[in-house]
């Protein structure tokens, strides 16, 4: 017992700080979508009646291109709440960091009505630092080391506190002393949180793996299929509008949220349109499948498997943000955000408490074993 209560200490303190930055960062990410609706001055579509009829997207992303002629159509996102797509487009056919133009078109009428102005507000700062603290795919593989640290602290605690309440009924906080209540505080509240403490710090350590997966996925897959193509020059896409009507009529069960025109760089293929798509229902909604469609002929398709690292890295998303409940289950979210930042906290003063009474008592067993000087 001695050796699992050392375990908890350490572990805790380890993680501690970067937990705390964690939950208090991920309390209004929680609400994200509440605060940007809020506060954000989004392009929206125009008052006109539900029926109307959506244009084509091959006329759409022409009338993108009438407006930067320069420019090159890189991908397109499909808003679903509202009938309006997000052309990007770059000075070259290759992506250039820092230098994308982001037109927003009305989906009914083909009229361009701006360009997303590029900016980063308090949330995307918030986002950053929750996710990896500006340092990169280092800080996101740090912060996951962080939560399977976390993760021990957790289990250790339970075994910590199998024993001790035994010996007490569940739920009594006693109150002799300020540091004996905030143990039981601290011991009922992180009992009572800890299948969803333990939930949201496993699922938050594989997403910091998204980045390695994909790109483990990619390299495994990407290569086969497009084996029959190297060599050929970038394509021209035919109809982007019949590809995407062939894979909604291919996987009607899917949405089509985004297309990647054709492209030499790795996140696409130079001879096929790449269409992402998600599922219809909440929880499916964070679960991603990109479908390959021949730029020039849209009858051949293929939907390459996602591994099962990359499927439990997407089903760990709706359990770690609890955004698929709608805002009850945010509120629940928050509710034990809030909780687990109380447990994080007591735990911080128990073991400084413990530590300086542990100081103050070693230090009144040196003075009163101290030999007494009697002056002449």
């Amino acid at each position: 017992m001695r050796l699992w209560v050392q375990v908890h200490t350490w572990t805790s303190l380890i993680s501690m700080i970067f937990l705390l930055m964690l939950c208090l960062t991920g309390l209004p990410l929680i609400f994200h979508d509440e605060i940007d609706h809020l506060f954000e001055d989004e392009i929206a579509a125009p008052a006109m009646p539900a029926d109307t009829p959506l244009l084509p997207l091959d006329r759409l992303i022409a009338a993108a291109k009438q407006q930067l002629p320069e420019q090159h159509a890189l991908f397109v996102s499909l808003k679903q709440a509202e009938p309006l797509i997000v052309v990007a487009m770059s000075p070259t056919a290759i992506p250039v960091p820092g230098q994308f133009h982001r037109l927003t078109v009305d989906a009914r009428t083909g009229v361009v009505l701006g360009e997303e102005a590029p900016h980063q507000d308090v949330m995307d700062v918030i986002l950053r630092i929750h996710r990896d603290m500006f340092t990169g795919l280092p800080g996101e593989l740090f912060l996951g080391l962080m939560g399977l640290v976390f993760a021990a602290s957790i289990v250790s605690g339970v075994v910590v506190y199998w024993p001790f309440m035994r010996r007490l009924q569940f739920g009594t906080v006693r109150d002799r002393s300020a540091r004996l209540k905030w143990l039981d505080l601290h011991n009922l509240l992180g009992i009572v949180t800890v299948s969803w403490a333990l939930a949201v710090g496993l699922t938050g350590t594989i997403n910091t793996l998204a980045v390695p997966l994909f790109d483990l996925w990619r390299a495994k897959t990407m290569p086969a299929l497009l084996a029959p193509y190297r060599g050929k020059p970038l394509a021209e896409a035919k109809s982007i509008e019949a590809a995407v009507g062939a894979v909604r009529t291919a996987f009607p069960d899917r949405l089509v949220t985004s297309i990647t025109l054709p492209t030499t760089t790795r996140f696409g293929s130079p001879q096929h349109l790449m269409i992402w798509t998600k599922g219809r229902t909440p929880f499916t909604a964070r679960m991603f499948k990109p479908v390959l469609v021949d730029a020039q002929d849209r009858s051949k398709m293929v939907a390459p498997e996602l591994a099962w690292y990359l499927t439990a890295l997407q089903v760990s998303r709706p359990l770690h943000f609890g955004d698929y409940g709608g805002l009850p289950l945010k509120i629940i979210w928050a509710v034990l955000d809030v909780i687990t930042i109380i447990v994080l906290c007591s735990g911080l003063y128990l073991w400084a408490a413990k530590r300086w009474g542990f100081r103050r008592k070693v230090s009144g067993v040196v003075t009163s074993a101290a030999p007494a000087v009697v002056s002449p």
